[in-house]
């Protein structure tokens, strides 16, 4: 009867485990599918891909990309001056056929002595704008572009308090998320805990009990009266060889990792001669990439930017801060500003940035993180061997209106049921990188 009642208790602790590895996994499922939700940003009843109602959304999109990669650096879609106006209501304020030849000329539209270029001009201190050699579709563009209100930055979100413009709210809700699994499993632990207590001072209240109230045979007595030796566990040659078989596979996989870890830089961020921050220009000032890193679309490399084109915005804006008379330093001593290289790929591996940008259409956040978060440049991405082949393999080819791919994308589709990816083009092959 004794033994019965022992492993009846055993069995509702048993239970209450399982119990709660059951629902504690429940639980944590339903939360990553939440937190999976929040960090997609989709809300239920949104509507992905809407058009813009005002314009049409072709003409749009080229003006947005003509605006940021010509325009962005001293003008703003809102209403912030940055080096010129913020141009929205532009098109209210003048003809289009002015602002045609504004953007296409504006020197030549001074010197002929018209009174609004002129007053623009001396408004912002003779800053001479750049010419650009757009057609007037491609102006036209940029003005609808403008009156869309799509460059515009958003007010805070009303539905999610204290959200700001630009703001990753589903990264916020994901450590929401992670902080409430927290608190759960804290309570869970110590709701075991008291009842591992409970059981036991139940356990040792019977044994009294029994004693005390109830003739016991030999067999019972032993039962209750039985002492647990801790000593047989660590004097046990199964426990031992177990312990030194986890201590020897811990070690083993540290070792590798760290082995594995040589050479790579992910994390790397050097403090830079000037504390330029990305976060400031490529974020709050939606300066493209392009504008100081010339050659990211036409060449292999990026391209460090020079002094002046610092000097394009800086000798109007900031003159007086202490970062930017260093600029002024190297280039009165006709000198290079010797900006710290975070990103670098050993010598046996090529890596061509126009391949990847220009024809592949690949994002610099792909590869370099969120940079116009970055007050300090961090290396984001491993860059091995392995997530390049990784990216290669996952990374479908857009194949539409090119004549190239017909006869591979139809022997591909007739070899395998994947979709046609860099890999399925020779983009695994060891001469694509090393020759």
């Amino acid at each position: 009867m004794i033994s019965c009642i022992l492993k009846t208790q055993s069995k509702i602790l048993y239970t209450f485990l399982l119990a709660l590895v059951v629902s504690f996994g429940a639980f944590a499922q339903e939360a990553s599918e939440q937190a999976e939700i929040a960090q997609k940003g989709v809300t239920p009843g949104a509507t992905e891909g809407a058009e813009v109602s005002t314009g049409d959304p072709a003409v749009i999109s080229a003006g947005e990309a003509l605006f940021k990669n010509n325009c962005a650096v001293c003008h703003s879609a809102g209403g912030d001056v940055i080096v010129g106006p913020g141009l929205q209501g532009v098109t209210d304020k003048r003809s289009e056929s002015w602002l045609i030849s504004w953007i296409k000329n504006s020197q030549a539209l001074i010197q002929s002595g018209d009174a609004d270029a002129v007053a623009v001009y001396n408004e912002y201190n003779k800053q001479a704008m750049p010419s650009f050699a757009f057609s007037d579709d491609e102006v036209k563009s940029i003005l609808a572009y403008i009156e869309s209100g799509q460059g515009v930055v958003s007010a805070p979100s009303e539905g999610v308090p204290g959200a700001t413009a630009g703001e990753n709210v589903g990264t916020d809700a994901i450590g929401a998320v992670g902080g409430y699994l927290d608190i759960v499993l804290v309570v869970l632990i110590i709701v075991l805990i008291v009842l591992v207590v409970t059981l036991l001072l139940i356990a040792s209240l019977m044994k009294n009990y029994l004693n005390q109230n109830r003739k016991l045979n030999e067999y019972d007595a032993e039962i209750v009266n039985q002492r647990f030796d801790f000593s047989k566990i660590y004097k046990s040659k199964a426990v031992r060889t177990l312990v030194v078989l986890i201590f020897v596979v811990v070690l083993l996989d540290l070792t590798i990792d760290k082995v594995m870890g040589v050479g790579i830089q992910q994390g790397y961020a050097p403090k830079q001669p000037i504390a330029f921050s990305h976060k400031l220009h490529a974020g709050e000032h939606q300066i493209n990439c392009n504008y100081c890193h010339t050659t990211v679309y036409e060449s292999k490399s990026a391209s460090i930017p020079s002094a002046n084109i610092c000097m394009n915005c800086h000798s109007q804006i900031k003159t007086e801060s202490a970062e930017i008379q260093k600029i002024y330093r190297a280039i009165e001593r006709n000198e290079p500003i010797q900006w710290v290289r975070i990103h670098n790929l050993p010598d046996l591996a090529y890596f061509n940035h126009s391949q990847h940008t220009q024809v592949g259409g690949v994002e610099c956040q792909t590869c370099h993180g969120p940079i116009e978060e970055m007050d300090v440049v961090y290396q984001y991405s491993p860059l091995t061997m392995g997530w390049c082949i990784d990216c290669h393999r996952e990374t479908p080819l857009n194949t539409e209106g090119n004549g190239y791919y017909d006869n591979l994308v139809e022997l591909h589709e007739a070899s395998s049921k994947g979709a046609f990816t860099v890999s399925s083009n020779g983009g695994t092959e060891c001469s694509k990188c090393h020759y």
